[in-house]
């Protein structure tokens, strides 16, 4: 059997599907094929048997509940939904997890994980430290620790990088933070997120950086921040 989990996703917001394909990037060993149209997701489910399926519910053209009940049998589909009223209905079409968006990439590889074990594959542990965005029309893979800040700037975020490139991408820095791994970022500010690893050293007012970099914090983050750095 090969080691790749071949996965399809569908959702008709892209964002949505760069984010489950940044997560399936982190795991490793992942091979996703992204349809913003479910007509199409769910012709390609027939035609290639994927070994997981995620699913989104609330879609323009055709309701996730409907193309569910269409899957062939024994699907293993995972719902991924902005609505928690479609939980009951996901769990009766036997989903073997329920997404709740914006979801951290902690709760996917939970979710991931039950559906490996429902295939009767292994669990993968994360193997690859990674995030990927689009800039202009590309995707650009940026290595979790060469993250040096994200700032937020007019609906984008700035991807400071300790090599010393920026990449601009225009994501909302609340769905960026998702992305990333929770141990390791903390939000100091509506308009900023630090590497925790890059702090030099900081006040109630404002963070040092490695590098020099001096950041504000938000009154209402400074509290948060000092049980972040305690851990």
């Amino acid at each position: 059997m090969s080691d790749i989990v071949k996965c399809v996703a569908i959702d008709d917001e892209a964002l949505a599907l760069d984010i489950i394909e940044n997560y399936c990037r982190r795991i490793g060993n992942v091979e996703l094929r992204k349809y913003s149209d479910p007509e199409e997701g769910l012709e390609a489910i027939r035609r290639e048997i994927p070994d997981i399926v995620f699913l989104d519910i609330e879609m323009e053209d055709l309701n996730g509940i409907a193309i569910a009940s269409q899957l062939p049998e024994n699907t293993c589909f995972i719902f991924t939904t902005a609505y928690l009223k479609y939980a009951l209905d996901g769990f009766d079409l036997d989903a073997v997890d329920y997404l709740h968006k914006p979801f951290t990439f902690a709760r996917f590889q939970i979710a991931f994980n039950k559906a490996l074990r429902r295939i009767g594959r292994r669990p993968i542990q994360t193997t690859s430290q990674c995030i990927v965005v689009k800039r202009d029309y590309n995707s650009v893979t940026i290595p979790i620790d060469d993250i040096l800040y994200i700032e937020a700037v007019e609906g984008y975020s700035k991807i400071f990088r300790t090599s010393g490139e920026c990449v601009m991408s225009r994501i909302l820095l609340k769905n960026i933070l998702t992305m990333l791994p929770p141990e390791s970022f903390v939000r100091i500010h509506r308009s900023y997120i630090v590497s925790k690893s890059k702090i030099k050293s900081y006040t109630r007012q404002e963070i040092s950086l490695n590098n020099g970099t001096v950041l504000p914090i938000g009154r209402q983050y400074a509290a948060e921040i000092n049980l972040a750095m305690s851990k």
